[in-house]
This record gives structure tokens, sequence and C-alpha cells, in this order.
């Protein structure tokens, strides 16, 4: 930032950052003396920028009480970011309420210049996603999140009302350890105390937060993101299921996603362990791992691999333009 103007900006932002700062503070942060601060709080005054300077030995600057910054300026490739940034947001799911990002981006528009907020638009409306988009659901609100955010920041207990999948309400007192966002929706994971256990919930199911005063301490080495994903695999579902494969941690990893089964190394290989709702569907799973696997168990996966080794060699022996077979009943 070697342009005078670009450290009277500088300045002006740090300022703004700031309730007040002295004069040697800000020529430290500069890179200058306080006499060329002093200099460039004179060129801001010139600007209409209400600055004042407290006299004394403990003397600085400030921004005048109520001053309202006018609207932020962007370079091109800083408009880009920002606008790419709400694209992007909206359609994995990562924003708050609907409503928030469209207006934001139509401020930013407003406050560009027309050829540059012209072919900001043509990117927005020709941009292709290879991600799927989340089912259409009611994000977390804007508070919840920033209350919980600040409440982890702090180590601060917070009182929350929450409803379960079932409907039920109920209110809890959660030390958050933590914010996590997976598969298109928000988590914060923490001890519950009305469980005594550590609990994940999400934040569009939490009504009101109100923050305590007693604060926590967050167990060492405590991971968020590995207990939500763990907490997310080992929902309830119809049947437990270990399978043995014949490859590395690593391997298996890129593969298979934490959420759908913990994985850990064995001297055989990687123990597979999850709970799967449907066993033709984790037959499929498994067949397309590309590796060995030993089933250990239940029993009835073995049948669901071997009928879908049955319908994959059907599927091969068909002849081109012929008739499909009748479908197999499935196992489940």
């Amino acid at each position: 930032m070697s342009h005078p103007a670009g450290r009277v900006l500088a300045l002006l932002e740090l300022l703004q950052a700031r309730h007040r700062a002295t004069a040697a503070d800000l020529a430290s942060r500069l890179g200058v003396d306080e006499r060329t601060v002093r200099r460039y709080a004179a060129t801001l005054a010139e600007l209409g920028i209400p600055v004042t300077a407290d006299r004394g030995r403990h003397g600085g600057y400030r921004l005048h009480p109520g001053y309202k910054l006018p609207p932020l300026m962007f370079t091109d490739d800083e408009a880009v970011a920002v606008l790419l940034g709400l694209v992007v947001a909206e359609r994995v799911g990562l924003a708050t309420e609907q409503p928030a990002t469209a207006t934001a981006l139509a401020k930013i528009r407003r406050v560009l210049p027309a050829a540059l907020a012209d072919r900001l638009t043509a990117v927005q409306e020709h941009l292709g996603f290879t991600l799927r988009r989340p089912e259409p659901e009611r994000g977390p609100a804007s508070g919840t999140l920033l209350t919980l955010a600040a409440a982890t920041r702090h180590r601060q207990r917070v009182a929350l009302d929450y409803r379960s999948w079932r409907g039920e309400q109920s209110q809890r007192e959660l030390d958050p350890y933590g914010l996590v966002f997976h598969s298109g929706r928000w988590y914060v994971t923490g001890h519950d105390h009305r469980r005594g256990e550590v609990r994940t919930f999400r934040l569009d199911r939490i009504g009101t937060v109100t923050p305590g005063g007693e604060t926590f301490t967050v167990p060492e080495g405590f991971d968020p993101v590995a207990r939500v994903t763990r907490s997310l695999a080992g929902v309830p579902y119809t049947h437990e299921v270990e399978v043995v494969l014949e490859t590395d941690l690593v391997a298996a990893r890129r593969r298979i996603p934490p959420s759908v089964a913990e994985l850990t190394a064995t001297t055989d290989g990687v123990l597979l362990r999850a709970r799967a709702e449907s066993l033709p569907g984790m037959a499929a799973l498994l067949a397309g791992l590309g590796c060995p696997f030993t089933v250990r168990h239940p029993d009835g996966l073995r049948a669901a691999v071997a009928e879908h080794a049955r319908l994959l060699a059907d599927w091969a022996a068909r002849p081109a333009g012929g008739q499909p077979p009748a479908p197999r009943r499935p196992l489940d």
C-alpha cells in the first residue's frame, strides 16, 4: 500500500473498525509517522468525513458518533468475489434466510457501475453448477447463527428452544463447542445439560437462543466436524452393518463420506461400520468401491450382494435391442 491515497483509505477503514485509535497505533499499522497520520486525517476531513482529533498525551482519532459511511466501492475483482460468494452460498444452502441473499445481491448491483453490474448479471444468469441443489427449505435465522457463533467463541452457555424431527418442543441448556455446515444444513454440537452428553442440533429447528452467564471449557482435541458427521452416520436405521474392506484408510475415505459410515484401519484393511435402511442400497455402494470386501454381518447383506451381482450379470448378458428380463423382487 505505497500510494498515499491507499493509506488514506486504510486509515478510514481502521477508524471505522475501532471506536478510537491513538496516533501512534495508527502510524504503526499504516507504516508511517504520526505527522503523516495527522495529514491523512486532515485529508479525510477535507473530503467531508468527520474525523475528530482528541488532544493530550493519550489523544487519538475517531469518527464522529452516528456518522454513517457511504456505500462501499468494489474493484472488479472484489465485486466478482462477493457476488459469486452469495450465489454459491444460496446454491449449496449455506445462506440463512433466503430473502437476505436476494436483497444483498440487489444492493450490491445498485452501487456498482452499470457496465460492471451488467457483466456480473451475465455471469449469474449463465453460471451452471455440478453440485446438486439441496431440497428447498428454510435456512436458520441469522440471529440464531450469530448468537451461537458468539457463544462458541466466548465459551458461554446458552439456553435454547428446540423442536425435534417429530415436532416435540423442549428447552435445552447447551455448551456450544462448534458450528458445522454439512450437506446443505447448519448444525451446532456441544454438551447438552438435559441429556448429560454431547449432542448435535440443527439450527433451523432452534427457536429462541439466550446467552447465559456460565462459561465452559471445550474438551481437549474435540473436533466439531468429526462429531457431527459421526452423529449423522449413527442415526438409527434398520440394519447394523460391518464390512472389512481390503484397501487402505486414505482410499476408503476418498470413496465413502463420513456421514455414510465410520471407517477404522485394521490389520485386515479397513473396518466399515454403518446403519443402513436398505441392504440392496448398501450392496450397490460396496460393489462400486472397486475393492474386495468381506461382510461380517448381517447375513442379509451377503444375500443382497449376491442378488446385486446377479442383476449385473443379467444386464451384462442383454443383447443389443433385446427385451429386458422381468425385474427381480427386491430383498427388502
